[in-house]
C-alpha cells in the first residue's frame, strides 16, 4: 500500500472535491477524536485508510493527491462510545459522507451495519464487526454543469403532477430503460405531460435512501423512498449508465417542454432509525450533534414516526441541509421542493413550531432558494404537529382539508356544502393572512399517500393485505364510496356512477382557487386495487397501469386543465371576499341560492343542502394592469337534478354553458341564455361563462 501524499485543503469545501492534483475531503464532527478516509477499488476492497490530517474548528479535512473522479470511498470515525451520553462512535462502521454526490448501490442488511449487539439493552453494547462489505461506497464526482433554467412559472399558472420516478414509466409502452431518470426525460413521458397540460412534475424522493429492515425481511422494499441516507446523491436504483447526469438531463428535457421539476425532500429524519437502528452515516460521525436526543442522550426524539429527528438547531446540520438544497438547484436545475413533514423543520428545541425557526428563515432569505417553489407538508406526529396555514410566504402548503372536504361533499355527506364553499375559494380561513396568496393552498384530492382517484370511487375500505401488516397500516378515514360494489365490477350502472364522481372530483380540484396537484395515473383511471399505503409496493400495485388507460377520462382531464388555463378568474392570487369592485360596483364573489336569491345563514345550515352556486369575478383589489374577464357561475350539485336560476346578464353579454360533468368529455350541448332557470343534472358540476354576444 503506497503512502498517499497529503496536503493542505479548504475546510469550507465539505465533501469530496476533485481538482487537477487529486481530491480534497472535509467532514464535520464536533466530538470525534479522529476521522479516517477509506479508499476502495472497483471490487469494493479497501486499499487505503488515511487519517484526515487537519482540523479547523470541528471540520476534519485534507487533500489526497492522485484521487480522481470515480474513486470509491467512505469514512470511519473514532471517538467515545458512550450511548448514555449520546456518543456512538465505532471505527468498525464504514460511514457515508453526508456530502457524497453518488453512491455505488444499495445497502445490504447485515448485523455488521449495527453499531451494537442485539438483545436487551443492546444499544449499550458495541459491535466491532466491519460493516464495509455491506455498505454502499461513496464516489468522487465532479460538479455538474446545470441545465438551462426552467420556465419559472408563478403558482397561479401551475398545475402540479405528483409522480414516482420509477412507477410512472415501468409499465409505459414505448419507453426505453423504464424506471429510470432517462425514461422520465423521454419524449413519450414529456409528450404525455405537455398534452395533459400540467406545468410541474413533482417527484417522490429521489435522494439516496435505504430499505427498512422489516420490509426486506418480508421480501418488500421502501418503494416511496422516505428513508434518506445521502442528501446530495441521487438514488442509484433510478440511474443508468449515464449516472447522476441522467437526472440533470431529464430536467433539461422537461425544461425544454416548459415543464418544471420539483423534488419531494426529506430533511426531518434519516434512515438510521432510533438507538436500535443501523449506523450508516450521521449516527457514526457525530450522533450528539446531528440528532435531537433525549434521556440524557441515549434515546431519540421522534417527531416523525421514523425513529429519529434531525437537529436543525445545530448550525452545521442546518448548513448540510441548505448546501444540499442549493446543490440540487445549481447542478441539476431543480425548480422547487416539497418538504416532507415540514412541521418538524419548524421546531426549535422543545419550544414547538415557529414559522421563524432557523431552517424556515434560512430558506426564505437564501439567494438561491428564494427563487424556487417551496411547498410544505404542514404536519408531523409531534406535539402540536398540525400546522396547516402556519407557514410564512413564500411557502405553499399541502391542504388536506381540501382533500377530505371535497371527498365528503361528493360522497353525499350531509352538512358539507359550507366546507366546500371554503375550499373552492382558497381556504381563506387557513391562508388569508400575513400577505399570503390564495395559491398558498396546494389543493389535492389524491396523493401518493392514500387511494388513487379510481379507488376513491371504487372502495369503501382499504385493502392493504399485500403490505403484510394485517391491513392495519394506512389511512383509516378515506371518505371514499364504492357506489354499491366493493372493487372491480362489470355493472354498467356502477361504472357510470363512478365515472361521473371521478369527473366531479377532478373538476372541483381544477375549478378551485389555489394550486392544483394531480396524482400521476389518475388521469387514466389507474388503480392500486384498494391499497391506500403502497409505500412498499415496487410492482404492479405501485406502478401506473398504462395498458388499461381510460382515454375518455384522459380527454376530460385535458379539457378541464385547459379551461383553468384559459380563465384567470380561477387562478387568482387574491382571495375573494364579496367586496365591491370599483370597475363595475359588483361584488367579486356572490353565493346564490339555486332559486336565484342570495344565500342566507339559514340556507347554509339547512339540512340536506347539496348544491353550491357561486358567481366569481376578478378580485376587487386586482391591479389595473392584471388580466380581467367578466364572470363565471359555478354549480356544484351533489344532489338530484334541479333548476338553477342564473342572474340576469348585463347588456351585451350572455351566459354560456362552458363545462358540464354530465357529459363524459365535459363538453356541454350548446346553450346560451340571458339569465333565468337552467337545468343542472344530478351529481354534476356545471360552469357558465358570462360572454359577449356573437
Amino acid at each position: 500500500m503506497t503512502r498517499p501524499r497529503l496536503s493542505q485543503s479548504d475546510p469550507d469545501a465539505l465533501g469530496a472535491h476533485p481538482d487537477a492534483r487529486g481530491t480534497s475531503f472535509a467532514v464535520f464532527s464536533e466530538h470525534a477524536r479522529k476521522i479516517e478516509l477509506c479508499l476502495f477499488d472497483p471490487d469494493g476492497r479497501e486499499t487505503d485508510r488515511i487519517a484526515l490530517p487537519e482540523r479547523t474548528g470541528h471540520v476534519w479535512h485534507g487533500h489526497v493527491a492522485g484521487v480522481r473522479p470515480g474513486q470509491q470511498y467512505g469514512l470511519r470515525a473514532h471517538g467515545p462510545f458512550a450511548p448514555e451520553l449520546g456518543h456512538r462512535f465505532n471505527p468498525a462502521k464504514l460511514l457515508i459522507d453526508p456530502y457524497a454526490r453518488r453512491l455505488t448501490g444499495r445497502m445490504g442488511w447485515h448485523p455488521a451495519t449495527l453499531c451494537h449487539d442485539e438483545g436487551r439493552d443492546a444499544d449499550l453494547t458495541r459491535n466491532d464487526i466491519d460493516s464495509a462489505p455491506h455498505m454502499p461506497k461513496c464516489v468522487v464526482e465532479a460538479r455538474l454543469e446545470p441545465p438551462p433554467p426552467g420556465a419559472g412559472r408563478p403558482l397561479s399558472e401551475s398545475v402540479v403532477y405528483e409522480a414516482h420516478a420509477k412507477g410512472l414509466t415501468m409499465r409505459m409502452p414505448g419507453v426505453d430503460a423504464p424506471g429510470t431518470m432517462a425514461a422520465l426525460g423521454s419524449a413519450r413521458v414529456l409528450d404525455h405531460l405537455a398534452e395533459l397540460g400540467v406545468t410541474a412534475l413533482e417527484l417522490l424522493p429521489v435522494q439516496a435512501f435505504v430499505d427498512d429492515r422489516f420490509l426486506v425481511e418480508r421480501g418488500l422494499v421502501n418503494y416511496w423512498g422516505y428513508q434518506p441516507i445521502a442528501w446530495c446523491a441521487p438514488e442509484p436504483r433510478y440511474l443508468g449508465p449515464g449516472g447522476r447526469a441522467e437526472l440533470r438531463d431529464m430536467v433539461a428535457a422537461a425544461h425544454a417542454r416548459g415543464i418544471e421539476v420539483l423534488m419531494d425532500v426529506v430533511y426531518n429524519h434519516t434512515g438510521e432509525g432510533n438507538e436500535l437502528g443501523p449506523t450508516l452515516s450521521l449516527k457514526g460521525l457525530d450522533n450528539a450533534s446531528y440528532y435531537r436526543l433525549t434521556g440524557g442522550g441515549r434515546h431519540y426524539i421522534d417527531d416523525t414516526g421514523c425513529g429519529n429527528t434531525l437537529n436543525l438547531d445545530h448550525p452545521m446540520v442546518l448548513r448540510l441541509v441548505m448546501d444540499s438544497l442549493r446543490m440540487w438547484v445549481t447542478e441539476f436545475g431543480i425548480d422547487g421542493f416539497r418538504f416532507d413533514l415540514a412541521a418538524t423543520l419548524g421546531r426549535r428545541g422543545n419550544h414547538g413550531f415557529d414559522q421563524n425557526a432557523p431552517f424556515l428563515t434560512a430558506v426564505r432569505q437564501d439567494p438561491v432558494l428564494r427563487g424556487v417553489k417551496l411547498i410544505a407538508e404542514p404536519w408531523d406526529i409531534g406535539p402540536g404537529g398540525y400546522q396547516l396555514g402556519a407557514f410564512a410566504h413564500p411557502f405553499a402548503e399541502w391542504n388536506d382539508k381540501f382533500r377530505d372536504g371535497v371527498r365528503r361533499f361528493w360522497r353525499g355527506d350531509d352538512g358539507e356544502a359550507p366546507d366546500l364553499a371554503a375550499r373552492i375559494t382558497g381556504s381563506a380561513l387557513q391562508f388569508d393572512h400575513s400577505g399570503r396568496a390564495a395559491t398558498s393552498s396546494v389543493n389535492f384530492v389524491t396523493a401518493h399517500d392514500g387511494f388513487t382517484l379510481t379507488d376513491v370511487v371504487s372502495y369503501n375500505r382499504k385493502h392493504n393485505e399485500a403490505n403484510n401488516e394485517a391491513n392495519r397500516d394506512g389511512h383509516h378515514a378515506d371518505y371514499s364510496h364504492n357506489h354499491g360494489v366493493e372493487g372491480p365490477t362489470t355493472d354498467p350502472d356502477v361504472l357510470a356512477a363512478r365515472a361521473r364522481t371521478r369527473r366531479n372530483l377532478m373538476a372541483t380540484l381544477l375549478l378551485s382557487q389555489g394550486t392544483p396537484m394531480i396524482l400521476a395515473g389518475d388521469e387514466i383511471g389507474n388503480s392500486q386495487g384498494g391499497n391506500n399505503n403502497a409505500y412498499c409496493q415496487d410492482g404492479p400495485i405501485g406502478w401506473v397501469d398504462w395498458e388499461t388507460a381510460d382515454t375518455e377520462f384522459l380527454e376530460f382531464t385535458k379539457r378541464v386543465i385547459a379551461f383553468r388555463r384559459e380563465h384567470p378568474i380561477l387562478r387568482q392570487r387574491l382571495f375573494l371576499h364579496s367586496q365591491v369592485r370599483d370597475v363595475d360596483d359588483l361584488p367579486d364573489l356572490f353565493w346564490w341560492h339555486p332559486s336565484g336569491r342570495e344565500m342566507t345563514p339559514e340556507d347554509w345550515e339547512a339540512e340536506g343542502l347539496a348544491t353550491v352556486c357561486v358567481e366569481k369575478r376578478t378580485a376587487s383589489h386586482t391591479p389595473d394592469w392584471a388580466v380581467l374577464e367578466t364572470a363565471l357561475f359555478l354549480v356544484f350539485n351533489a344532489g338530484a337534478a334541479l333548476q338553477v336560476t342564473l342572474p340576469e346578464a348585463p347588456e351585451g353579454l350572455r351566459w354560456r354553458r362552458a363545462l358540464d360533468t354530465d357529459a363524459a368529455d365535459g363538453e356541454p350541448a350548446p346553450e346560451e341564455t340571458d339569465g333565468g332557470p337552467v337545468r343542472v343534472a344530478a351529481r354534476s358540476v356545471a360552469v357558465f361563462l358570462l360572454d359577449t354576444l356573437d
